[in-house]
């Protein structure tokens, strides 16, 4: 039988996260489970993201090792999906995340299962069947939790959405900047990202 994709038939916790099957790979937020990828068959492929496409990873590792170089001799940490961030954990952990990539700077939010509370900077590259959820209610997760810093990177339109300046539960306005030059990272003092390092796939040799 096909299962679906998005289960919102009751309020579904860490607890329940932790008994999904190991080959698939499940996100929680605000109680919903919402599929990410799973065993080929058994789920509803028409609500569930493919395995992400070579553009995505490569904007992923790109920034993972410009950020990684930057972090050296700092306490903050570098850490690419698939690792669980559990936001919620005041409300039995009904939230569990896998960004694409974070930075944390607080050890004491690390443990031996991933994260607990809210990173400093989130970044999530986007994809078609993930999009809307990224812009929407990962934004509006993130902003509640106190995560700093959130970052949308567009692989097709080559621009990134920045949220920033985050305060008493809000973030400033948004603004939009193209993939080109340099990018301070706020919620982080001192480091940029280098966009022009970057070689896009249609840009390869």
């Amino acid at each position: 039988m096909t299962r679906p994709a998005i289960l919102n038939d009751r309020h579904y916790t860490y607890a329940d996260y932790l008994k999904f099957p190991e080959d698939e790979r499940w996100e929680i937020m605000d109680g919903v489970a919402y599929l990410l990828q799973g065993a080929p068959g058994d789920c509803d492929a028409k609500a569930m993201a493919p395995s992400p496409a070579f553009e995505h990873q490569s904007i992923v590792g790109e920034l993972s090792r410009q950020i990684g170089n930057q972090l050296r001799g700092l306490p903050c940490r570098v850490v690419t999906a698939p690792l669980d961030v559990r936001l919620d954990v005041a409300n039995a952990d009904a939230t569990v995340v896998q960004p694409d990539l974070m930075v944390i700077c607080d050890r004491a939010k690390i443990d031996k299962r991933g994260v607990i509370g809210a990173p400093d900077w989130i970044i999530e590259v986007l994809s078609p069947a993930t999009a809307g959820r990224d812009h929407i209610t990962k934004r509006d997760l993130y902003e509640r939790h106190g995560v700093r810093e959130y970052w949308l990177v567009h692989p097709i339109d080559r621009v990134v959405t920045v949220y920033r300046d985050w305060q008493v539960g809000r973030y400033s306005q948004a603004f939009v900047s193209e993939m080109t030059g340099k990018l301070a990272i706020t919620a982080i003092p001192g480091l940029e990202i280098d966009w022009d390092l970057w070689q896009p796939l249609d840009d390869a040799p």
